[in-house]
């Protein structure tokens, strides 16, 4: 399974999903995190600009984990299989063992952006 999380900065979960360009790939086998990479996207390549039909090199993922995207957004990621995940944590790897262990529940975040 893969684990995506948004992180403009490298360091925290970051809001937007479809601007962003920088996503932290976190790689899971049974339940345990077993490899970790950042993926930067070259400018064009953000959910926003990329095309609704064709590949995305997000495409393969199964769960996006962001502090925060719109709703086009999050029905386009669902047609292709990929779950969302809004949450109020701010340290990736904190998430990812929060989702692993099954107390990173969807969190409804109510913002006038969104």
């Amino acid at each position: 399974m893969q684990i995506a999380i948004t992180s403009q900065n490298r360091k925290t979960i970051t809001e937007h999903a479809g601007k962003c360009r920088k996503f932290w790939i976190y790689e899971v086998d049974n339940g345990e995190v077993c490899g970790k990479t950042l993926l930067e996207l070259s400018p064009g390549q953000g959910f926003h600009q990329s095309s609704v039909i064709g590949a995305h090199p997000l495409c393969h993922i199964n769960i996006l984990i962001s502090a925060g995207m719109g709703q086009r957004l999050r029905s386009r990621l669902t047609q292709k299989g990929i779950q969302t995940v809004d949450t109020l944590e701010s340290d990736p790897d904190q998430a990812v063992a929060a989702l692993l262990e099954g107390r990173l529940a969807q969190q409804l975040l109510h913002r006038r952006d969104h």
